[in-house]
């Protein structure tokens, strides 16, 4: 093999190596502690009754996304758990001010509970869902609101349509559509190098057999459109082959890498 072969060689394999990166890049998913609810009676979250009587416990999750363009918070949890979420982020050595993108599934209160913090971000938000979170119920619960109340004047990308958000503009991390909880619910899709994709669910499903059974809380805003994001959001999983996190769900919570470790 001569000098110029051997060469060619490794400018070859340097340049597969170099799509390969580019291909598939360096994101993490950490999965943050962000407070938990605990229910005498879980009756609001089936429309058929199936909860009624039922105790119920359930986590409360944030997310930091980690792409090498910037970073992504997704969902902020409940008001009671910030220092809990700054804390987390100083781990990392982060603070709110370094995070690039903020985008929060939907506007209840145990998912932009901290959302305030990270006024200084881009909020990426369907604007169905931004007007209902600035509708005047929800400025009149003064307390709920002002966590929350700093987004009004924030930078905000929209998420339009029915299809997906490309936040890096890669298709790794991809805010997707997924009304009926709420007007502007979305679900995230985190294409990960090593752990594949990953479909963070927000509220689509708050008790874990409410996916199989199809269970739509009676609080949500429509019912119809829950069960089409119900179909829309297998369809993905199916399609991408796709780990599906119930984000309520303490099963789905426990099995994913405890914090400070990511998944990858």
């Amino acid at each position: 093999m001569t000098l110029r072969t051997t060469a060619a060689l490794a400018l070859a394999a340097g340049l597969m190596l170099a799509g390969a990166a580019q291909a598939a890049p360096a994101v993490k998913l950490y999965t943050m502690d962000c407070g938990k609810l605990s229910l005498e009676d879980a009756d609001m979250f089936a429309d058929d009754g199936a909860y009624k009587g039922r105790k119920t416990d359930m986590v409360v999750p944030c997310y930091l996304v980690r792409h090498p363009k910037g970073d992504l918070i997704w969902d902020t949890g409940v008001p009671a758990s910030r220092d809990k979420l700054l804390a987390q982020l100083k781990q990392l050595g982060l603070e709110p001010k370094d995070i690039e993108y903020l985008s929060v599934s939907h506007s209840h209160f145990d998912h932009i509970g901290n959302a305030g913090l990270f006024a200084a971000s881009t909020w990426i938000v369907d604007p169905d869902e931004k007007a209902y979170a600035f509708r005047p119920q929800q400025r009149a619960d003064e307390a709920q609101f002002k966590a929350y109340a700093a987004l009004e004047g924030a930078r905000t990308v929209a998420v339009e349509g029915e299809g997906p958000h490309d936040v890096f503009g890669d298709g790794t991390v991809q805010v997707i559509p997924a009304p009926g909880h709420t007007p502007g619910h979305t679900v995230l899709l985190v294409k990960l190098p090593k752990a594949g994709p990953v479909i963070l669910t927000g509220d689509l499903w708050h008790i874990a057999e409410s996916r199989a059974a199809k269970r739509v809380p009676r609080f949500n805003v429509d019912r119809a459109k829950t069960l089409a994001s119900y179909e829309k959001i297998e369809a993905l999983a199916a399609q991408t082959k796709a780990r599906v996190v119930r984000e309520h769900v303490p099963d789905d919570f426990a099995a994913m890498p405890a914090f400070p470790q990511a998944l990858e």
